[in-house]
């Protein structure tokens, strides 16, 4: 499984929360990021791909570049520090780091060449070969304000506790669409097995966020649509081939059982692009209701093992 990936391939990645705040606007008193025109919850892709690092660091024992690394001092190690753990050397850090692999980079390097008697920076962009949009919820959601008391008191010699005050959502299903393109995988030599770990991250990343915010989020589908090689071809925009049918009204969702997702547009344009489809993998929770059944056509469709 450590063929250099010369395949393209788009992925469609369903996940859900409940009672949570899925990815905070540090801007907007950490309040979840909400179109206001649409009132759809957003969440960005640096979310999407923390998830994934967290994963592969914490579960799989894979060397990452981007994490928070603190001194005794307790002072957060900066990206130039980082570089020269793998010796200025980005060879070093695309062989042992996944996610540069896999989302690419901004690698700051020390160069020994000087500029006015110090040492002249550099850096080193790679462009990742998964991209990911920006993902959206399927449905309007609810944003809900609770205030709450703390557990200690608000300063010494005090006997009022201390007030916490947070923004979350009851319920939001979030869709994501990536792209894996082989030609940009030749550059930070992205492996068949890299993305294998991908697609772990991907759900099993989700439902190890077991943080005070991020609890309730559970991966409902996950599509790997893969081409035949030398295509230069993918459908694009896969998320927009997904319906949600309410049994309620949107803000009232609170669950997979408050609603149909619709696919059929989906395996519609899958099975119009067969020809160029090698095969299609997919995941699907068990709680979640689809319709119609996954297709007996001319595409091959297999279930993803994770």
């Amino acid at each position: 499984m450590n063929n250099l990936l010369i395949k393209r391939r788009e992925i469609l990645f369903i996940y859900d929360v409940s009672f949570g705040n899925p990815n905070g606007d540090p801007n907007d008193s950490n309040k979840p990021r909400i179109d206001e025109e649409t009132g759809r919850n957003l969440v960005t892709d640096v979310r999407l791909k923390r998830t994934v690092r967290d994963y592969l660091l914490n579960f799989e024992g894979l060397e990452i570049f981007v994490r928070e690394i603190r001194n005794n001092e307790g002072i957060i190690q900066h990206a130039k520090a980082r570089a020269k753990d793998f010796e200025n050397n980005p060879e070093k850090i695309l062989n042992e780091c996944i996610d540069v692999r896999l989302f690419g980079g901004t690698i700051p390097i020390e160069t020994d060449k000087k500029k006015d008697g110090k040492k002249k920076d550099s850096s080193i962009t790679f462009t990742g070969p998964v991209q990911f949009n920006m993902g959206q919820s399927l449905h309007r959601v609810k944003l809900e304000y609770i205030k709450g008391t703390g557990a200690f008191a608000s300063e010494a010699n005090k006997q009022q506790k201390t007030f916490r005050e947070e923004y979350i959502l009851p319920y939001s299903l979030i869709a994501f669409y990536g792209v894996v393109n082989e030609n940009t995988a030749k550059i930070t030599k992205l492996t068949d097995s890299d993305v294998e770990y991908l697609k772990k991250g991907l759900w099993l990343g989700t439902k190890n966020l077991i943080s005070r915010s991020k609890n309730e989020q559970m991966p409902r589908l996950l599509v790997e649509i893969v081409y035949k090689e030398g295509g230069k071809y993918h459908i694009g925009e896969l998320h927009r081939y997904v319906n949600l049918v309410p049994e309620k009204l949107d803000e009232e969702i609170r669950s997979p059982e408050d609603y149909v997702l619709d696919l059929s547009k989906l395996f519609e344009v899958i099975e119009q692009d067969h020809e160029k489809i090698e095969k299609v993998n997919y995941l699907i929770d068990r709680n979640l209701k689809i319709q119609p059944n996954i297709p007996q056509g001319n595409v091959k469709w297999e279930t993803i093992k994770i």
